[in-house]
């Protein structure tokens, strides 16, 4: 495959897909968890629960029970929640630290590849996170990461968390084009299918260690994608890049 007809835009998940989530916010919390005596812990499975809280989240904005509040805040606020679930008190631990924790998110290591496998793709496309990030959040991202976005679009911009189709839509809007001249990137196949429902081209990419050893969900292309991708480098040579 040479390219897609008509695509101009190419967006990526960020969280899994350009990131590796789970070792980084591991790598934080097992100094934050010894510190504060919890060295009992397991950093991974830490991750792991907190992450858990992600989705149920932003369900509550997706749902109207709540109005739209960036991630951040939400990362916050299940940071807490899974602080208290392992008997600890985030008052005791102090405003700066848990803020400092929750900025573990905004450092997290792109996977080995994606950095250079993003700027092979910059040469035709215009790239961009379609995240539900928010905007502060990817911006330290890529400084950190050094991801060669051509825009940085947070989840404020769409006022949508994905899987809701205004997440899609207004991303294309913002940049200018129709849903059919964008690509959505990304290593999860409802992310895709919700994409594709919208209008948008889709490419699947690989990423077998998002959940750790014995991961079960995504971890093949589900759907007859319009490519199917082993990573970044794979995704650029398919494109002609």
């Amino acid at each position: 495959m040479t390219g897609f007809p008509g695509v101009k835009a190419l967006v990526f998940d960020v969280f899994g897909t350009v990131v590796d989530w789970r070792e980084g916010v591991a790598r934080e919390a097992a100094p934050f968890l010894a510190r504060h005596g919890r060295g009992d812990l397991d950093p991974r499975a830490f991750a792991d629960a907190w992450r858990k809280r992600y989705q149920p989240g932003m369900e509550e904005c997706r749902s109207g029970r709540r109005p739209f509040t960036r991630l951040d805040v939400l990362h916050r606020e299940n940071l807490e929640a899974v602080l208290q679930d392992n008997g600890m008190d985030p008052a005791t631990v102090g405003e700066a630290a848990l803020d400092d924790l929750n900025r573990a998110w905004h450092r997290l290591d792109p996977w080995p590849e994606a950095v250079a496998g993003l700027t092979r793709l910059r040469r035709k496309y215009i790239l961009a996170p379609l995240s539900n990030g928010n905007i502060a959040l990817l911006l330290n991202m890529a400084k950190r990461a050094g991801l060669p976005w051509d825009a940085i679009l947070g989840a404020e911009v769409a006022q949508a968390y994905k899987p809701d189709p205004q997440a899609y839509l207004r991303t294309a809007e913002v940049l200018g084009i129709r849903p059919d001249e964008l690509c959505l990137v990304a290593a999860h196949n409802g992310d895709l299918r919700a994409a594709r429902a919208a209008g948008l081209a889709t490419a699947f990419v690989l990423r077998p260690g998002e959940h750790g050893p014995g991961q079960k969900t995504d971890t093949r292309a589900e759907d007859p994608w319009d490519v199917v991708a082993r990573d970044f480098q794979d995704l650029a040579h398919q494109l002609g890049l």
